[in-house]
């Protein structure tokens, strides 16, 4: 059976593929893109690193919008997140009816609460799985073992998280130093293939 992970090149999504293709899925990484900026190009590395097909879907961009108007109004980038996560499973729910993402139990965004899930599955038809067992400890050591994981200053290349085409879109209305305001620089890992000794 086919399934889909919301890919963004990080170590979450990237165990959530092994753990699929593992238990006998045939694996698809998707990366939701809106047409702002090239976001998918850092995961589609990862993914080809890693062997598994990667496919950018297409999103419309007045998804994007209406998420970096909720994030300007609101001063913080939560609930704009979470609007386009909601929308990106909509969009895979559309050609997948395995959809999983990265999402573990300590995670604060992107997430459904199980009431979300539950109307998610039963109006498309899917099955939703994410990391809800597990902690980021345990995403750790795990993705220790499977692979090789590069840490650096977030940037607009080697990202492709939904704030990356938030922070594309934000600098073009309010300029870098809002950007930089919401979305503070911070380390980011990003899967860059398989450990050696896997």
């Amino acid at each position: 059976m086919n399934a889909c992970v919301l890919y963004s090149g990080g170590k979450d999504s990237s165990l959530m593929a092994v753990i699929l293709q593992r238990l006998g899925y045939e694996v698809e990484l998707v990366t939701v893109n809106f047409d702002a900026f090239p976001s998918w190009k850092a995961a589609e590395e990862s993914a080809l690193n890693l062997g598994f097909k990667h496919h950018v879907l297409k999103a419309d961009k007045t998804i994007l919008e209406d998420a970096v108007d909720t994030i300007l109004k609101d001063g913080f980038p939560n609930n704009g997140i979470n609007q386009i996560h909601k929308h990106a499973l909509e969009i895979a729910s559309q050609k997948y009816k395995v959809v999983a993402d990265g999402t573990r139990r300590d995670d604060r965004i992107p997430k459904l609460n199980i009431n979300e899930i539950q109307s998610f599955e039963d109006r498309n038809n899917v099955q939703y799985l994410t990391l809800a067992g597990f902690g980021h400890k345990t995403v750790n050591n795990l993705s220790k073992n499977l692979f090789a994981v590069k840490k650096e200053l977030t940037n607009m290349e080697n990202n492709s998280d939904y704030e990356i085409e938030i922070r594309y879109m934000i600098g073009e209305i309010e300029g870098e130093e809002t950007s930089l305001n919401i979305f503070p620089e911070h380390v980011q890992s990003r899967v860059i293939g398989w450990e050696e000794n896997e």
